[in-house]
């Protein structure tokens, strides 16, 4: 994948004079908060904490045993974040404060302590008074699109608190976020439609969604709902899960390069749905539910059942500068023991509240619950690429045969930062953080080489790099 220095052409770099469209709500109002969680998701939470319901106690002490959630978390704010190599990477503060941001707000609708609330709340004015710019290689498409959508549901969160500055962080995500994450479904970083796996464009959706609901613009939200139906790129969903096979299973593309980059494209593509259903749209059932036909095959083949698996082939590069292709020809090895907090939602959605049988999402839900979240899953990036905690968030009780027929009805609130509760919880259990890899998932990484090189050779390879670096060198010259 293009990960050298931000090099293709087309490509647009935040913080520059790119006008974002006037938010509006026509069509309808939104829900809020109406993110990952809904008043009604927020308020049962608080009340079975407080009751010491299992497995709320469970996920809950997930969540205070987390050094994110803490009260005394202090935000270190930067003018620009730099994400990819070749440049002052710094992003690893971003996601830190996000997840410290989220972790809190949650923490406050649980217990309805507001020294949480005043955190996440501090966390959040600190970024936009100073962010202005994303920079680094395509890899800072990977910023806008985790950390867009992930900073968009910890405002969800505090949205109405006394001291919010929400328009000042919503012109942010307009103006610093979303460029980026539009002009990568537009554009990928001027490379072949198929040269970025799916989480690329997962992760952008995910962002376009989640800051379109933020700003109450609908144009955005339809935006990421057409892309999520029927993108060009590899994470639409008839991209990213190309073949339904008779049993059942539907084959997740991405299985054919490693375990830890289809887990974190399955959580990203329930991030869309859940967040899609709580503003009435439904996309876990679109297509005769073909997502839980992927996820299903994903958590089958994560607990080391074997999968079919069709060859597929994809060109790689980009127009002029570097062209190959490479074969992913069966389902990559994994580990069973493989950690992301990713299940609990998916599961609960089809299980719980659509009365579905998901036998795999079953088993691998209760495997890995309950769910931790950033800084759960190991120091590096790919632990912070799910927001979490999702069997404290969205373990639900079965829905009746009415309720799992019924179309998604997104309920408005004028009240959206007020907590459920405040009454304080006290979580029956500890949880100890579960293992899991630190690679960084949702970078390209070195694992892409050997690939690139059996396509065109070494020689072809280098030839790429530095066409692309002179490129590069040129564009900075001439003051592009």
């Amino acid at each position: 994948m293009l990960k050298i220095a931000g090099a293709a052409a087309g490509a647009t770099v935040a913080g520059t004079t790119l006008a974002a469209a006037p938010a509006t709500a026509a069509g309808g109002a939104f829900a809020h908060p109406g993110m990952l969680h809904t008043r009604a998701d927020l308020h049962r939470m608080a009340t079975q904490v407080k009751a010491g319901a299992q497995p709320y106690t469970a996920g809950f002490a997930r969540l205070t045993a987390n050094r994110h959630a803490q009260s005394t978390w202090t935000a270190n704010p930067q003018a620009t974040v730099y994400r990819g190599s070749g440049t002052p990477e710094n992003y690893a503060t971003l996601y830190n404060d996000i997840h410290a941001a989220y972790q809190n707000a949650l923490r406050w609708h649980v217990t309805g302590d507001t020294a949480h609330a005043d955190t996440a709340r501090d966390i959040l004015n600190a970024w936009s008074a100073r962010l202005t710019r994303l920079d680094g290689s395509a890899d800072r498409f990977l910023a806008s699109g985790l950390y867009g959508y992930q900073f968009a549901n910890a405002a969800e969160l505090v949205r109405g608190h006394d001291g919010f500055e929400l328009a000042r962080f919503q012109k942010m995500m307009l103006d610093v976020f979303h460029p980026l994450s539009e002009d990568f479904l537009a554009h990928h970083n001027g490379s072949y439609i198929t040269n970025y796996w799916p989480n690329w464009d997962l992760t952008n959706i995910a962002s376009v969604l989640a800051i379109g609901i933020l700003c109450d613009d609908r144009a955005k939200v339809d935006r990421a709902v057409e892309y999520f139906k029927h993108g060009a790129g590899m994470g639409s969903v008839k991209n990213a899960i190309p073949v339904v096979y008779a049993d059942g299973l539907a084959e997740w593309v991405e299985a054919g390069r490693d375990q830890g980059h289809a887990l974190l494209g399955v959580g990203l593509m329930g991030t869309i749905c859940e967040m899609a259903w709580n503003q009435g749209i439904d996309l876990y059932g679109y297509d005769d539910s073909r997502f839980l036909k992927g996820a299903q095959y994903v958590a089958k083949w994560s607990l080391g059942g074997d999968v079919p698996y069709t060859s597929y082939t994809r060109k790689k590069g980009a127009p002029g500068i570097w062209s190959g292709s490479e074969t992913a020809s069966a389902a990559a090895a994994v580990d069973p023991a493989m950690a992301r907090p990713i299940w609990a939602m998916i599961a609960n959605h089809y299980t719980e509240r659509r009365g579905m049988d998901a036998p795999h999402l079953t088993k691998i839900a209760a495997r890995f619950a309950p769910e931790g979240g950033g800084g759960d899953y190991g120091p590096n990036s790919g632990g912070y690429d799910q927001l979490g905690f999702g069997t404290l968030a969205f373990t639900r009780p079965r829905a009746t045969a009415a309720e799992a027929t019924a179309s998604p009805t997104p309920t408005t609130s004028t009240s959206g930062a007020s907590p459920s509760a405040s009454a304080s919880a006290t979580p029956s259990s500890s949880a100890s953080p579960l293992g899991g890899k630190g690679d960084d998932l949702a970078a390209t990484g070195s694992s892409d080489l050997p690939a690139w090189t059996a396509a065109t050779g070494v020689a072809a390879l280098a030839g790429g790099f530095l066409l692309l670096r002179r490129r590069d060198r040129a564009r900075r010259d001439a003051g592009e």
